[in-house]
């Protein structure tokens, strides 16, 4: 039986998804639970990796199991077994054939932004603090220019040999959610750091210290020395898996 799971986490307590040796990973607490209720070792495969400090709304992930379970027992006893700040939100019986990470067709991650003067403590480990006076008209002017022809490594960490960095977006939005200035980015797929990259140039952009057009030429050319910094990973949360 293959159960596909979708997980909300906050990732501030873990060293990213992946399960890693000697560092507490979502990845790692999922199978931990999944290990107790299964009797047996459960390998989970997620859709792709968040970073450490990331967040997710909209994680997927799948897992084999001979344990004879409705999928709506799996998310109670996962639930009941694993950290409070990590959750199954829903659980579903899905043919042998479908895979979490192979059959997806695309991402939607959010960033949020806390633009007031004092920066909330209560928000601070779910939204970067970047104070007042952001231009949002240039923000979203901005984030127009990275639709079209996009090379990613412009705004990622160096790619692995082979991997293909011609990775354009679908979709990118600025807007107001619940008194934070929110960026919405959704692609096929990223490369690490990518996300992170394009809202520290956006950023800059938005502060009067770049332009809208260099962050077409830095799209267009992949030159990791044209864009900005890359911002801190707690603002980011993946908030969709798309199939």
């Amino acid at each position: 039986m293959r159960i596909k799971i979708t997980l909300a986490y906050v990732g501030t307590a873990y060293a990213g998804w992946q399960k890693q040796n000697h560092a507490p990973t979502v990845q790692g607490a999922v199978e931990a639970a999944a290990a107790v209720v299964a009797d047996r070792a459960v390998t989970l495969y997620g859709a792709g990796r968040t970073d450490a400090g990331v967040h997710a709304r909209g994680q997927v992930a799948h897992f084999e199991t001979e344990k004879n379970l409705l999928p709506g027992d799996w998310q109670r006893a996962l639930n009941a077994l694993m950290p409070a700040d990590v959750r199954v939100v829903e659980a579903v019986q899905v043919d042998s054939l479908f895979h979490a990470r192979h059959d997806a067709r695309g991402k939607t991650y959010s960033y949020q932004l806390d633009t007031s003067l004092v920066g909330s403590p209560f928000l601070s480990p779910y939204a970067w603090h970047v104070g007042p006076g952001l231009d949002s008209a240039a923000l979203q002017a901005g984030a127009a220019a990275l639709l079209g022809r996009l090379d990613q490594r412009a705004f990622a960490t160096q790619p692995e040999t082979g991997d293909r960095t011609e990775r354009p977006l679908q979709n990118a939005e600025v807007e107001v959610v619940d008194g934070l200035l929110r960026i919405t980015i959704r692609g096929r797929s990223f490369l690490r750091f990518a996300v992170r990259g394009m809202v520290g140039t956006l950023i800059d952009v938005a502060r009067g210290r770049r332009t809208v057009d260099s962050v077409r030429a830095a799209a267009e050319s992949g030159d990791r020395k044209l864009a900005g910094a890359t911002a801190p990973p707690h603002g980011l949360c993946l908030e969709r898996v798309h199939y």
